[in-house]
């Protein structure tokens, strides 16, 4: 496993990014595994040639600002790979690069992107390659393989730092730590594609259920992450552990922040809200109830035109 960083500089990344990635890697696997008929009349490709078509990597440069000691990564964009030297095509990063910066010319190159695992000697020439064009490149990572039990998004941001191996200085990958940065259009983009329609014609009540199965889940981890702190907290009063003035300290200004929440103009804005939904509500219920009753003088009316007409034909005849 690579060392952690040491250069004390704050990464920022932005959901477009990983967004990109997954693209990148969805479509390139989609076009280079053919259907399962093509493979069974093929040429007679071997089961080592289906795996790597299975697993294909994909590489791409990414793109944002660094303001002192922090970097933000905003975008990102796809580089073409010679698996023949292990290279990128040059020509056309630079005409990509040039692109880019006719359209956003505060943005800078500030690494580049690949699918896979782990980091790898390979990796490493591609990151060598790129420092003429930044001196000291990230090399953002994704893994695509599906684990369920992970709770983190599997995306690892690597930096080079020089160490000294066997009296020689060379550079090898280092992680880093990162926070999800977003603006208010990639927060209404996210959510759309979170309440996208399943492709299968999944019903209203399905997408409900997802919806608050997600909801359940998110106060499930909060109450289990409360219940730590608060065991934490009894077992440090009762001096079974030492006490951590940091901590104490971090819980404190956690539990003072809570009582913003009960402001006037919080409780003002919460019933105003409040009363909305259960205006609607009853509006729903009247509707719906206007509508059965509606229902309910439509089949009295036929009856009683049918009833009429029985009446009257009897005191004809």
């Amino acid at each position: 496993m690579a060392p952690s960083s040491s250069s004390g500089l704050t990464f920022k990344l932005h959901p477009l990014v990983i967004v990109n990635i997954s693209d990148h890697f969805t479509r390139v696997k989609t076009q280079l595994n053919p259907p399962a008929s093509v493979c069974a009349t093929g040429n007679g490709s071997s089961s080592g040639d289906a795996m790597i078509l299975q697993n294909p990597r994909v590489y791409g440069c990414v793109i944002g600002i660094q303001k002192g000691r922090t970097v933000e990564i905003f975008n990102s964009f796809e580089l073409l790979f010679d698996p023949t030297t292990d290279t990128l095509d040059r020509s056309f990063l630079e005409k990509k690069q040039e692109l880019y910066k006719k359209v956003f010319p505060n943005f800078y190159i500030l690494g580049w992107y690949s699918t896979g695992n782990d980091a790898n000697e390979s990796d490493m020439h591609i990151h060598k390659a790129l420092m003429d064009i930044n001196e000291c490149p990230v090399y953002v990572l994704l893994n695509p393989a599906i684990n369920h039990a992970q709770k983190d998004l599997p995306v690892t941001i690597y930096e080079s730092e020089f160490h000294v191996i066997d009296g020689i200085p060379q550079p090898i990958f280092v992680h880093t730590s990162y926070t999800i940065e977003t603006v208010e259009a990639e927060r209404i983009s996210v959510d759309h594609v979170a309440h996208l329609k399943p492709s299968d014609g999944g019903s209203a009540a399905t997408q409900l259920a997802a919806h608050l199965t997600g909801i359940h889940s998110a106060i499930k981890m909060l109450n289990s992450r409360i219940r730590v702190l608060y065991q934490y907290l009894v077992a440090m009063q009762k001096g079974d552990i030492p006490c951590e003035n940091s901590l104490l300290r971090q819980v404190s200004s956690l539990l003072r922040s809570l009582p913003a929440a009960q402001s006037e103009r919080f409780q003002d804005d919460f019933l105003m809200e409040y009363n909305d939904k259960l205006l609607m509500s009853y509006l729903a219920m009247l509707t719906n109830c206007a509508s059965n009753m509606n229902e309910v003088v439509d089949k009295f009316n036929t009856a009683y035109e049918r009833h009429s007409r029985r009446t009257g034909r009897t005191q004809f005849m």
